[in-house]
C-alpha cells in the first residue's frame, strides 16, 4: 500500500539539444528517494507528459524506474487523449516495472461519465497494476465528483486509490465519508493538513523537488501526532507552496532549483520560464525555509 509523500520530478531538459536531461533526472530521483519520500511519480502535470513525444515519455519512465531501483513504490503517470493511448502507456510502464499508475482523464471534447468509466475499465483491464484515479479539473477540464470515483474504485478491481486536486477539502471529505476503506490522496499543497485530518493517506506533491527534508518532515511529524511542530513547520513553506501554485509547476519548480543550482532546464513551449522577479522571489523563498 502507497503512504505518504508521494513526490513528483519535473522532465529535465538539456540546454543545448532540447531533449530529456538523463543525468540530471537521475540526480533529482535520487535527491527525492534520499530525503525519505515514500514513492516517486514521474510523468504527472509537473513533469510535462502532455508535452513529451512517445519516445520521450518512455524514457522518463524507464529512467525513473531505474533510477529508483525498488527503493520505494514508483508510481508512472499514464495520461493520455485517448483510450488506445492510455493503455499503451500503462503496458509499457508495466512491463518497465512500475509499482502502480496514475490516470488524469483528458480530452478534446468533455466526457460523460459513462464515457470516463469505460475508459478507466478498458485501462485497468489491460494491466495488472493498481491505478490511482486523480482528479484535477483545473489540469484536465474534467471534474469527477466524490461519489463517481469512490464508486470507480468500488467496480473496477485495479482501480484502488484517488487523488483530488481540485483544492476543496470538502470533497475529501466526502470521498472519507462514502468509502472508509478508499485510500485517496491530496493533492493540493495549501490542503496539506487538513487533508491529513480528513484522512488522507498521503500527500502527492512537487515541492519535494524544492524543499524535499522539510515537506517529509510533515508528514512524518503528523503521523507521529506531533500536529503543532507540523504546523509551524507548514505555515514556514506555505508561501513557498503558494508561489509554487500560482506560477504553475513546471515553471517553477524548474527556477526553483535552478536557484538550487540543478539547472533541469526551462519548461518546454508554449510555457515559458518565470520572470527575474518571480525567479529571486522563489529563491529568497527557498532560502528562507532553510533558516
Amino acid at each position: 500500500m502507497i503512504t505518504g509523500i508521494v513526490a513528483y520530478p519535473v522532465t529535465p531538459f538539456s540546454a543545448d539539444s532540447g531533449e530529456v536531461d538523463e543525468g540530471v533526472l537521475r540526480g533529482l530521483v535520487d535527491r527525492l528517494v534520499d530525503a525519505g519520500v515514500d514513492a516517486v511519480a514521474p510523468l504527472g502535470s509537473t513533469g510535462e507528459s502532455a508535452y513529451l513525444d512517445d519516445q520521450e515519455w518512455a524514457a522518463v519512465a524507464s529512467i525513473c524506474v531505474e533510477q529508483v531501483d525498488g527503493r520505494v513504490p514508483t508510481v508512472i503517470g499514464v495520461s493520455e487523449l485517448t483510450t488506445a493511448g492510455t493503455i499503451a502507456r500503462a503496458r509499457l510502464a508495466e512491463r518497465l516495472g512500475a509499482t502502480a499508475l496514475m490516470m488524469l482523464p483528458v480530452a478534446y471534447w468533455r466526457l460523460t461519465e459513462v464515457e470516463l468509466r469505460r475508459h478507466f475499465t478498458a485501462v485497468a483491464d489491460a494491466v495488472a497494476l493498481p491505478i490511482m484515479a486523480y482528479n484535477n479539473p483545473g489540469t484536465s477540464g474534467i471534474d469527477m465528483t466524490p461519489e463517481f470515483l469512490v464508486d470507480l474504485v468500488a467496480c473496477v478491481d485495479n482501480i484502488t486509490m484517488i487523488k483530488e486536486s481540485s483544492g476543496d477539502i470538502a470533497r475529501m471529505r466526502r470521498i472519507a465519508e462514502l468509502g472508509a476503506d478508499v485510500p485517496f490522496f491530496n493533492g493540493s499543497n495549501r490542503l496539506a493538513l487538513r487533508a491529513f485530518d480528513a484522512g488522507a493517506a498521503g500527500w502527492c506533491t512537487a515541492a519535494p523537488c524544492l524543499v524535499p527534508e522539510q515537506i517529509v518532515a510533515v508528514w512524518r511529524l503528523l503521523t507521529a501526532g506531533e500536529v503543532d511542530t507540523a504546523t509551524g513547520l507548514f505555515e514556514r513553506l506555505e508561501p513557498l507552496l503558494v508561489a509554487m501554485s500560482r506560477g504553475g509547476l513546471p515553471r517553477t519548480v524548474k527556477a526553483g532549483l535552478r536557484a538550487l543550482g540543478i539547472d533541469a532546464g526551462d519548461p518546454r513551449p508554449p510555457l515559458l520560464p518565470v520572470d527575474n522577479d518571480t525567479r529571486r522571489a522563489l529563491a529568497e523563498l527557498i532560502a528562507a525555509v532553510g533558516r
